[in-house]
């Protein structure tokens, strides 16, 4: 008899281990789902997805590199829909060499395609007052920011990634 309950003991005991053990894979499914900004790339390292640095994506859109503050190096991209989505730890501004000004928030989302960051939401830039950023286009040496209306400024001027200084207020 003593054999039988140890035997049912351990089929049991087993089937719950195998259970918890399911339970932890979905678990980490779930969390990749729902954590955001820095650490959904711990969840991807741990299943085996690295993601390239946020530099090196823009590079291969062909956008320059500073045009996101230094410390957004934390991003989800979507290849199939190009819907890109970077975090900043705090709501900052970005002067650039041109003497432009772009304010950001802490979670910044558009389409990515060659050349092109469409649909954006979470920037503004000044134009007077803060106007809300909806596209920037790169041709060449010109950078095109869309903000109500379509103003060129100088590539140069945003190929270096700068520091935001925080701001109260997005």
């Amino acid at each position: 008899m003593d054999q039988i309950l140890n035997k049912v003991g351990s089929y049991w005991l087993g089937q719950k281990a195998n259970k918890e053990i399911d339970s932890v894979g979905d678990d980490l499914n779930s969390l990749s789902t729902t954590i955001e900004g820095g650490a959904k790339w711990l969840v991807n390292k741990i299943k085996g997805k690295m993601q390239k640095p946020l530099h090196e994506l823009l590079k291969e859109y062909n956008l320059p590199i500073g045009i996101f503050p230094r410390d957004a190096t934390n991003y989800e991209f979507n290849e199939e829909t190009g819907k890109l989505t970077v975090f900043i730890p705090a709501v900052c501004e970005v002067g650039y060499k041109d003497s432009s000004v772009l304010r950001f928030f802490t979670t910044v989302t558009g389409y990515l395609e060659k050349g092109k960051l469409a649909e954006i939401e979470g920037m503004k830039t000044k134009v007077i007052v803060w106007v809300k950023v909806t596209g920037i286009t790169c041709e060449g040496s010109k950078l095109h920011v869309t903000a109500g209306m379509k103003k060129s400024r100088s590539r140069e001027a945003y190929e270096v990634s700068r520091d935001g200084v925080s701001v109260d207020k997005f």
